[in-house]
């Protein structure tokens, strides 16, 4: 599994020109699924993702996570192309990507497991063509692969 997290002052995503998520300050979260994900992997990547301490306190020093911070929010958008391989040719490679039948009721699940701790999430649609906006703050962004962090 692998999110990009990004923190942002607001973010919102649109799906035939209607607005179906959007958050002020807090992370927008791009989610995507390989093979071997299962809800132990969601629910570490969730838990490591929401306590990272990313936002600034008083100082400007990098101390808060999201449950330090009033009233920040999560929007997360289903992301298979976080599995780009590049390594051959132009054409990125999608070959690690799970596939949408078996990645959409993980999205699903990863989607329960946010809300139950974070109830103002948004989220975008699986498998829609969408437009996200954001201002990112900072900017600051991380990647987070849970075959780097867990295995």
């Amino acid at each position: 599994m692998r999110i990009l997290v990004q923190e942002v002052l607001s973010a919102s995503v649109k799906i035939d020109g209607q607005t179906v998520g959007s958050i002020g300050r807090g992370l927008l979260l791009f989610v995507g699924f390989t093979d071997g994900d299962d809800e132990d992997t969601m629910k570490r990547m969730l838990e490591k993702t929401l306590s990272l301490r990313i936002f600034p306190d008083v100082t400007g020093k990098t101390n808060l996570s999201l449950a330090d911070v009033k009233d920040a929010s999560v929007l997360c958008i289903s992301q298979f192309t976080l599995y780009a391989d590049c390594r051959h040719g132009r054409r990125p490679s999608f070959s690690k990507a799970l596939g949408g039948e078996k990645s959409e009721p993980l999205y699903e699940r990863f989607k329960a497991l946010l809300l139950a701790s974070v109830p103002s999430a948004q989220f975008g649609r699986f498998g829609a063509d969408m437009k996200v906006g954001l201002v990112n703050d900072g900017p600051f962004t991380i990647f987070l692969d849970s075959k780097e962090l867990f295995e």
